[in-house]
């Protein structure tokens, strides 16, 4: 079977997952983020990083993985930051309804 620009499953796969990376190396978005962007699903873009980067391109693996740690490491804060602003907008809400 050949795939886009004439790719052999494994180069395609090879390719798709080495853009992938470099994506997010460069933009340092989070899964979610470039699975949008690429149209893949995060599912697909998890594993393409995880599992298959290392064993394409090890830097880039290494790369990836710093940026994806970072993102894990303040999902929380954001988290918390999206509840806090989804309170306010409900409360602003409530006090236009009274006024």
């Amino acid at each position: 079977m050949v795939y886009k620009g004439g790719l052999t499953m494994d180069n395609y796969m090879e390719e798709r997952v080495k853009e992938v990376g470099n994506y997010i190396s460069t933009h340092g978005t989070t899964i979610r983020q470039t699975a949008v962007v690429f149209g893949y699903s995060k599912s697909t873009v998890h594993k393409d990083c995880i599992e298959r980067l290392p064993k394409v391109s090890p830097l880039l693996a290494e790369a990836v993985r710093e940026v994806l740690d970072y993102h894990k490491s303040v999902r929380n804060i954001r988290g918390g930051e999206a509840t806090r602003k989804k309170y306010l907008q409900i409360r602003a809400s409530l006090n236009n309804q009274i006024n």
